[in-house]
């Protein structure tokens, strides 16, 4: 999803940046606070959301808080929903979800990931 809205709007992103924080080579707007917020949200920590909520208000309005709210919820979500019912990794997209792109971003040394390719 981030690969295919990234060239839609023509913002530069480095994939590894999802799991090694931001990099010079992402120009995204605004990415430091959309993505604390979301990792707040990972953390389930209520005052860190609350907090990186606000300033996603304070520098970009109501609509786009609700908008990044509900696309993090939606990507924790995803996830959540796939364990929750057992769907293991190596089942995903039937084996076959651009590995290139796991590679690329850092996933692959996600300890779960290891434990299940």
């Amino acid at each position: 999803m981030l690969r295919e809205s990234s060239k839609i709007s023509n913002d530069a992103v480095e994939l590894s940046d999802v799991t090694r924080g931001l990099s010079d080579a992402t120009a995204i707007a605004h990415a430091e606070i959309l993505g604390e917020f979301a990792e707040a949200v990972v953390h389930r920590d209520m005052p860190r959301i609350a907090a990186a909520r606000n300033a996603v208000f304070g520098a970009l309005g109501n609509d786009a808080t609700v908008d990044s709210a509900a696309t993090i919820a939606g990507f924790h979500g995803f996830v959540r929903i796939a364990d929750a019912i057992g769907i293991p990794y190596q089942k995903a997209a039937r084996g076959e979800d651009a590995p290139e792109l796991r590679e690329q971003a850092g996933i692959n040394a996600f300890h779960r990931i290891r434990e299940q390719t």
